[in-house]
């Protein structure tokens, strides 16, 4: 799936995404990058929103694993059980939220029990970055559902 493909399909099945003017700069499957203006997610400090930036990080980390699944055509149901987000300073403009991806060792065991139970727990970190500078970071706890869950 190309940067295109994934922004259509963010902006048709997460309608949010859309809504918050999200764009897909780089999808692959080693980096998923995500960005997004200051106008459409703006907060009363005429900084980006909480839960704007929370939302665009979390986006970067489905993305990515997303992404991954459907290269190993592991079709899916994919959602966030949890995740913790550290706002690490201001944003006053456009940002972007990266998400690389997870560890060898760790995909394998996520894909596995996914493929033996129908159902898979991982870990997916996403960074957010205005001006060179690191300004928010996320850690969700994503679950995979197979076929037979749906």
């Amino acid at each position: 799936m190309n940067p295109l493909e994934l922004q259509a399909y963010l902006h048709q099945h997460i309608p949010l995404s859309h809504a918050m003017d999200v764009s897909v700069v780089e999808a692959s499957p080693h980096q998923v990058v995500l960005s997004a203006p200051l106008a459409p997610n703006i907060n009363h400090r005429d900084t980006v929103f909480g839960g704007s930036a929370s939302a665009v990080a979390i986006l970067a980390a489905w993305s990515m694993l997303h992404l991954r699944l459907s290269a190993e055509g592991l079709g899916s149901r994919l959602v966030i059980q949890r995740n913790t987000m550290d706002y690490l300073a201001p944003i006053d403009g456009i940002f972007t939220a990266v998400a690389l991806a997870p560890a060898p060792e760790t995909w394998q065991l996520f894909t596995r029990m996914l493929r033996r139970k129908g159902l898979g727990r991982i870990e997916q970190a996403s960074a957010l970055h205005h001006q060179g500078t690191e300004a928010g970071r996320l850690v969700g706890e994503f679950v995979a559902f197979g076929p037979a869950y749906r």
